[in-house]
């Protein structure tokens, strides 16, 4: 692969060094079949924690190369000590077919992203509402069944409930974030502010996801009623939108 420009100036401080390198390993393996590399979430905006977050991200390809998979799956351990996570592996027609079957996580990622290097696969992507209220609806409906069987499945214990409840409360921003684009509201929020423009908008309280994204909040049997209660308003409201 020919050289290109690095973009890492829109990165935290703290990142510019591991993703770069990170980057240059991805185009010494990959070569010419790379076409981008593309950072979301956290780690495309300046509250990236080390001790918190990881770098997530998208590898672009021309096509899938095991090979290429292969090989950088080899240097895991050390990626994994610069807080880069495992890519998304995909190709451009993968992302755009993709729309109408994963547009929350697509969404999630148009929204806050940097691209490293090569063309955002991002930016211009389109969405029709009926794919979104859908996967919106299915998720709620995820959600709440897996409340019930980790309840099950705590047999009692609160400390397994709070395992339960955080994992609920970071998927339930995504949706929240869905909800919020079918309304025409799609800023780019930090997601407790995602969490408020919900309560705003649909004129309900969130205190049990609130304190599901809490580290300080208490994950107990009340915590999680509350949350449950949210998850359940939550499905009624977007199967009206």
């Amino acid at each position: 692969m020919t050289d290109i420009d690095l973009h890492l100036d829109r990165l935290a401080e703290e990142l510019r060094t591991p993703i770069g390198e990170y980057a240059e390993l991805i185009r010494k393996i990959g070569g010419d079949s790379v076409r981008s590399l593309t950072l979301f979430g956290a780690a495309a905006t300046s509250r990236f924690v080390p001790k918190m977050h990881v770098a997530r991200n998208v590898l672009e390809m021309d096509r899938v190369d095991l090979e290429m998979v292969r090989a950088l799956s080899l240097h895991g351990a050390r990626l994994g000590k610069l807080r880069i996570s495992a890519p998304l592996v995909m190709t451009r027609d993968y992302i755009n077919a993709s729309r109408d079957t994963f547009p929350l996580e697509l969404i999630d990622i148009s929204q806050t992203h940097v691209t490293v290097f090569g063309d955002d696969p991002f930016t211009k992507l389109e969405f029709a509402d009926d794919h979104v209220r859908l996967q919106c609806e299915r998720d709620l409906k995820a959600i709440l069944i897996g409340l019930r069987q980790g309840l099950l499945a705590a047999a009692g214990r609160d400390n397994v409930l709070e395992a339960v409840e955080v994992d609920a409360g970071e998927g339930l921003v995504r949706t929240l974030r869905g909800m919020l684009w079918l309304k025409g509201e799609k800023d780019a929020n930090p997601p407790i502010e995602v969490v408020s423009a919900a309560e705003k908008r649909f004129d309900r309280k969130l205190g049990g996801i609130r304190d599901a994204m809490s580290a300080s909040a208490r994950h107990d049997w009340n915590a999680f009623q509350s949350l449950y209660a949210d998850v359940e308003a939550l499905a009624e409201i977007a199967d009206a939108l």
